[in-house]
């Protein structure tokens, strides 16, 4: 016996690699489910399929008929109760909302204490604040000029007549009575600004190398500017030599916001209010340079030197005129 068992050891390590692989490939066939046990070892104990069929079960159970994991009753209890939260939500927000409109009026700011003096702004204003243009090509200037009549449309004096009245020079204007009735607004004619006016040069002096600039303050409600003293507006060279800029005519009069278009009410009330301009008009500035102008607002309360605001009581714009 020892003799055979002594051989067929010897026949067993004798073998072929090709017998070795005929023996593995015996065992894969007959036990598949060993295969199959490994390859979800490999994944996580789980094939694709378990997964798609556990999704596919969340998502509804037919035996327990839910979906994603609730009972219709569940989903109608949770869905009623982010119905009223959210209700309440949008109702608490709501009356918050309405307690806060109580309080202010449509027609005033309720907090003006921390208002700011006017800034004031320029016409034309085309391309930033540098108006440049060449006296013998129209093409350059004629722009401004557009924009100089469009602007000026509601001051037509025919326009101004039928909207507004006739008030008193050198005094506010103080309308009383209840907030929300229609204040009256007082005339402001194109024809008050003489040579810039457009009436009888529809060019404003820029065919002659001549233009006019009209600057204006913003609206502040209930503001009265100068406080009993007409604000002037005055010009000079920002930087450089004061020679380029030689001559500037104002209109109205003298260069003035007259006190009888103030203060303003607001644009609910004051419906055909139309600010009051200056007309600077430069007759006399030096040709083919960049000039660097600066207009300021003169009077009481007014500030014009805060560096960081170039629009605060005044305003600067450069200049180049062509020949």
């Amino acid at each position: 016996m020892d003799g055979n068992a002594s051989a067929g050891g010897m026949e067993g390590q004798h073998r072929s690699p090709h017998q070795k692989a005929e023996n593995k490939h015996e065992e894969k066939v007959q036990d598949p489910d060993r295969r199959e046990d490994e390859t979800k070892a490999e994944m996580g104990s789980k094939t694709w399929a378990d997964l798609a069929g556990e999704m596919k079960m969340f998502l509804w159970n037919p035996e327990e008929r839910t979906c994603l994991g609730r009972t219709a009753k569940s989903w109608g209890l949770i869905l009623l109760f982010y119905f009223i939260f959210y209700t309440c939500l949008a109702g608490m927000f709501a009356f918050c909302m309405y307690v806060m409109l109580l309080t202010l009026s449509p027609y005033t700011p309720t907090y003006r204490d921390r208002v700011s003096p006017p800034g004031v702004m320029i016409r034309p204003y085309l391309n930033g604040f540098t108006i440049a243009f060449n006296v013998s090509q129209p093409s350059t200037w004629q722009p401004y000029v557009d924009s100089m009549h469009h602007f000026l449309a509601a001051y037509d004096d025919k326009v101004q007549e039928e909207k507004n009245i006739e008030c008193v020079s050198g005094q506010y204007f103080i309308q009383g009575g209840n907030e929300s009735e229609e204040k009256k607004a007082c005339q402001f004619k194109r024809s008050l600004l003489q040579n810039c006016s457009g009436i009888e040069d529809p060019t404003f002096g820029y065919s002659k190398g001549q233009p006019c600039i009209l600057l204006k303050m913003n609206r502040i409600i209930g503001y009265r500017p100068g406080a009993g003293v007409p604000v002037s507006v005055d010009c000079k060279v920002q930087k450089g030599n004061e020679s380029d800029l030689r001559s500037v005519d104002f209109y109205p009069g003298n260069g003035t916001f007259d006190l009888m278009y103030y203060p303003y009410y607001g644009k609910i009330t004051h419906v055909n209010y139309t600010s009051p301009l200056v007309a600077m008009h430069f007759t006399d500035v030096k040709k083919n340079y960049l000039i660097p102008i600066q207009c300021s607002l003169n009077g009481k309360g007014i500030i014009n030197n805060v560096n960081s605001d170039r629009f605060l009581g005044r305003i600067i714009f450069t200049l180049s005129i062509g020949k």
